[in-house]
């Protein structure tokens, strides 16, 4: 299991208050609050982290998080636990799942508690991919602006990551429900072990163990997540705690998007369509993409199709930036990323950024 959430020294200072809320199957997930010493004074906006982590992946060990920021500057703050996080129970999830059942539970709950009917969202990886499935669906009328990072619409991997989703995930999904990098520090059976053992053979990259397993879980490279000059040694080592059991029945539904080119459902919920980019999006929202040039996990190809996707129905209207020198995570966990990439997203933000009332 993950270690314990425990504030850093730089989160002292802000009020946090934990909310639960069921979503539409009655999942309980929940929502971090996370405010200054003073009031808001502008929307809210929202934090959704990727798979098989939890929303404590947006505040690393650095002089200053996203979250840090966001606060100072007087936005009302909120960080999701959706069902693929590590804090909840581990359940054998889709993204459609969380495309129907928890993104929008979590906006009506953040509705509610602040009257705003104008929200942002900061969303990363599969928080990426199943929050963009239920914006362009028409299911989260209030959110305004979105910036995505790494993945959105387009799914394109790596040569080597398409055979392992191709032929490797269907062979160990045969053996195994989930995948955990926490394996690396205790396998839980001689299976696993095997698996860590493959890993330790083929991972030669740092000597952080999850770090490795990472990389193995999700995708091709030396590591996958993160460039490695990209992060401070504490960071480093804190992501130990970061990343846990994620399931292969996400996997299974990843592979058939990356077979299309693009986000497809699994047909469970008619508030879905099959195929994502088979219509004009139903939303008003303004979109912000964002990648490292140097993305290994999606590559950033993945975003660009995307962003041109959008622009041919409102041409000039989203934005794309692409961040020198960075990879898939490192754009929020890097220790120069308040220097390098937070200016943007804040700028992004700023645009659409409304005061309280």
């Amino acid at each position: 299991m993950p270690t314990d959430f425990v504030p850093l020294p730089s989160q002292a200072k802000w009020q946090e208050t934990i909310i639960p809320f069921q979503a539409g199957d009655g999942f309980q997930c929940n929502l971090h609050h996370v405010l200054g010493p003073s009031a808001p004074t502008r929307n809210p906006v929202l934090l959704v982290h990727g798979a098989g982590v939890r929303a404590n992946i947006f505040r690393a060990p650095v002089d200053a998080t996203l979250v840090d920021l966001l606060v100072e500057n007087g936005y009302d703050v909120w960080l999701e636990n959706w069902r693929a996080s590590i804090d909840l129970p581990p359940t054998e999830w889709t993204l459609d799942d969380a495309a129907v059942m928890d993104h929008p539970a979590a906006i009506r709950v953040i509705r509610e508690r602040t009257g705003s009917d104008n929200i942002s969202a900061v969303i990363h990886c599969q928080g990426s991919t199943s929050f963009m499935m239920s914006a362009v669906a028409g299911l989260l009328p209030e959110v305004k602006t979105i910036i995505t990072n790494a993945v959105s619409l387009h799914t394109i991997v790596p040569d080597f990551s398409q055979f392992k989703l191709k032929v490797l995930i269907p062979l160990i999904k045969s053996f195994y429900p989930f995948l955990d990098p926490q394996w690396g520090l205790k396998a839980p059976d001689l299976r696993a072990q095997a698996l860590v053992q493959l890993v330790r053979l083929t991972h030669h990259e740092c000597n952080n163990i999850v770090c490795k397993f990472s990389s193995f879980t999700y995708g091709t490279g030396f590591p996958v997540l993160w460039r490695h000059e990209n992060l401070n040694d504490e960071t480093h080592e804190w992501l130990k705690g970061e990343f846990a059991k994620v399931p292969l029945t996400f996997f299974s539904q990843m592979a058939q998007c990356v077979r299309r080119g693009n986000l497809v459902s699994l047909g469970k919920y008619r508030q879905l369509p099959d195929d994502f980019c088979a219509q004009p999006p139903q939303t008003d929202a303004r979109f912000v993409f964002v990648t490292g040039d140097r993305n290994i996990c999606f590559l950033p190809e993945s975003q660009r199709r995307s962003f041109d996707f959008l622009e041919q129905f409102r041409k000039g209207f989203h934005s794309m930036h692409t961040f020198p020198g960075y990879g898939h995570l490192d754009v929020f966990m890097g220790k120069n990323a308040s220097r390098d990439t937070f200016p943007i997203i804040m700028k992004e933000l700023d645009r659409g950024s409304a005061g309280v009332h």
